[in-house]
C-alpha cells in the first residue's frame, strides 16, 4: 500500500493486476482507496486523484453525515455489534460495579451506576470489547507466529480512525484496532495473519498477497467483510 497526500486527504493506493483504476471513500471515516494497475507511475494515480477531488469531497462528506446520524447514546434499544453480530443493548442502572455481558437472545447487558453519563456508559462499553479483544488475541497470534515461524515482542490496542491494525517491524509490535471486536472471528484473525505477514514482507505486493493465498485462501472475501461498514 502506497499513501498520497493531496489537499490534506490521505489517498491510499494498491496497486493490483486489473486494467482499470477505482476510486472508493469508505465508512465510518470516509477512509478514500484508490486500486490502480499494476506497473502504472505514481504521478498518475496523483493526477487521477486531483481530478476526482470535488467528488472525494462531496462523497466523504456523505459519508460522514451518514455516520453522525449512527452516534451513539449508549441507551437502552441502540443496536451494537459484537463478534460480527447485532445485539440490541439493555442499559441496567445498579450500585455495582460496571460490566457488560452477552446474553444468547441477541441482547447485551450494559450495568452501571445510577449517575453514568453518556461517556461514562461508552467508556465501560469500550473497556469491555478492549478486555474481550486481549482474549482472543492472544491464541491468533500463536498459531500464526508458528505457521509464519516468526515472533513478536508486544501487541496494542487502540482506537483508530483508518486502518485495522499496524506492524512496527523494528521494534516487532502490532497495534490493533478496538474497533475489530465488532468484526466477526474470521476478520479479526485475518487482521492477525495480515500483521504478522509484514515481518516476512514490508509492503503489499506479490510476495505479501502470495503469503496470504497459501495461509488463508479466502482473505480477499474476508477483507471486504471487514470493509463493511457496521456501527
Amino acid at each position: 500500500m502506497e499513501y498520497l497526500n493531496i489537499d490534506g486527504i490521505v489517498v491510499e493506493v494498491e496497486f493490483k493486476r486489473i486494467k482499470n483504476i477505482y476510486l472508493r471513500v469508505y465508512p465510518p471515516d470516509a477512509r478514500v482507496h484508490i486500486s490502480a494497475p499494476k506497473g502504472m507511475p505514481i504521478e498518475r494515480v496523483r493526477l487521477f486523484a486531483l481530478d476526482k477531488m470535488d467528488w472525494i469531497h462531496k462523497r466523504s462528506k456523505v459519508v460522514l453525515d451518514r455516520e453522525n446520524k449512527s452516534f451513539r447514546e449508549y441507551v437502552s434499544g441502540e443496536f451494537h455489534y459484537f463478534k460480527g453480530e447485532r445485539y440490541s443493548l439493555n442499559v441496567i442502572y445498579s450500585n455495582h460495579k460496571p460490566k457488560v455481558e452477552v446474553l444468547g437472545d441477541g441482547f447485551i447487558n450494559l450495568y452501571v451506576k445510577d449517575n453514568a453519563t453518556a461517556k461514562k456508559r461508552e467508556e465501560v462499553m469500550r473497556e469491555w470489547y478492549r478486555n474481550e479483544l486481549k482474549i482472543i488475541l492472544p491464541p491468533l497470534i500463536d498459531k500464526w507466529e508458528t505457521s509464519l515461524g516468526v515472533k513478536i515482542d508486544c501487541f496494542d490496542i487502540r482506537l483508530m480512525k483508518s486502518i485495522w491494525g499496524s506492524c512496527n517491524i523494528r521494534k516487532k509490535k502490532i497495534m490493533f484496532n478496538l474497533e475489530l471486536m465488532k468484526k466477526s472471528n474470521d476478520c479479526i484473525e485475518y487482521i492477525v495473519l495480515h500483521e504478522l505477514s509484514h515481518l516476512l514482507e514490508r509492503s503489499h505486493n506479490a510476495r505479501f498477497k502470495s503469503i496470504l493465498d497459501i495461509h488463508m485462501p479466502s482473505w480477499r472475501k474476508i477483507k471486504d467483510e471487514l470493509n463493511t461498514f457496521v456501527g
